[in-house]
């Protein structure tokens, strides 16, 4: 009776170990995963999204069911992955601000994206592209300077939502350049983006996801890119460092994040998942047309990338007193 009484308080004790919820269930996934996306439809989130959601489910076994749920630099989609059950059924898809440097940002976070959430992998990375309409008056980056530098206060240029790094993008862009530009916030690059297209806007700091195709066509203006070195998918265009603005560099990227205490073999198998899909030739070649390069990374690879920007960026916050309620 004593050896049962034991067994039993020694089963019940491993139970409740902190550890024991470590372990993936072995048959996961056995339903849908959610995952959330960062941005409204139509940006370059949600394409590049669509694109690999299909082969992750394959190879998982079970579908990943995309859902949009933009607003507040992606803050709004990542706390809800945050606050979700650590059970791999619901992941998150965001670019960098939502997953670390918006921790910086605003004053009054709900969640924190370092303690909050785990890494999975990286998906992509591209430049961001400063865009206009087809027929605007300036025809060079130069042009766009030089009536900036005419109009302070007066030229307006919108970007990707505040707590984006296309918002941290164009704030840059202004201290290097030494111009006055309006920032115009919207929901989303694609919004962003078409407005520029339509001239609605003069100026937008969008990404080639969701542009390229529109600059290719002839539909959209491009000045420059901001990375270190031209684009693949635009190489006609120059870098916004070659046209001036010296050491002036900017990359997006997009990841996909899972709530913290998801157990370790769950987060491997989603990575797994993942980087199949990025090494899939059809969703390489999706990813490429679409502008960006695809990124693999394994998680403890992206935890080092994120800890990167987010201390880069966190600079120019402090530095030019940015703060966001």
């Amino acid at each position: 009776m004593k050896t049962w009484t034991l067994a039993l308080a020694a089963s019940c004790t491993l139970a409740v170990l902190p550890g024991a919820y470590a372990q993936a269930p072995a048959a996961y996934p056995t339903k849908p995963i959610r995952m959330i996306v960062a941005f409204p439809p139509g940006g370059s989130t949600d394409l590049i999204a669509r694109v690999i959601a299909p082969v992750m489910s394959e190879r998982l076994g079970q579908q990943v069911v995309v859902e949009n749920r933009g607003g507040a630099g992606g803050n709004i989609a990542m706390e809800a992955v945050a606050r979700a059950a650590p059970d791999g059924y619901v992941i998150g898809f965001s670019g960098a601000g939502a997953l670390g440097i918006n921790g910086v940002l605003y004053r009054n976070m709900t969640f924190d994206p370092i303690k909050d959430l785990t890494p999975v992998g990286r998906v992509a990375y591209s430049p961001f592209v400063l865009v206009g309409p087809p027929d605007a008056k300036a025809k060079t980056i130069a042009d766009v300077l030089a009536e900036a530098k005419a109009m302070p206060d007066k030229l307006s240029l919108g970007h990707g939502g505040q707590g984006t790094v296309m918002q941290l993008a164009s704030e840059l862009f202004n201290q290097t350049a030494g111009v006055k530009t309006v920032l115009v916030p919207y929901k989303g690059t694609g919004p962003a983006t078409v407005d520029a297209m339509s001239g609605q806007i003069p100026l937008a700091m969008s990404d080639t996801p969701s542009s390229v195709n529109y600059i290719q066509a002839g539909k959209l203006k491009a000045y420059a890119v901001t990375t270190a070195e031209r684009s693949p998918a635009l190489p006609d265009v120059p870098t916004l460092a070659e046209s001036g603005l010296k050491g002036y560099e900017a990359t997006g990227w997009f990841a996909i994040a899972a709530p913290t205490g998801t157990p370790p073999a769950i987060i491997d198998k989603l990575n797994g998942a993942l980087n199949a899909a990025l090494n899939n030739a059809e969703v390489k070649t999706r990813i490429v047309a679409a502008g960006a390069t695809p990124g693999p990374t394994t998680p403890d690879e992206l935890r080092q990338l994120i800890a990167v920007d987010t201390d880069k960026w966190g600079k120019i916050i402090k530095r030019l007193n940015l703060r966001l309620d």
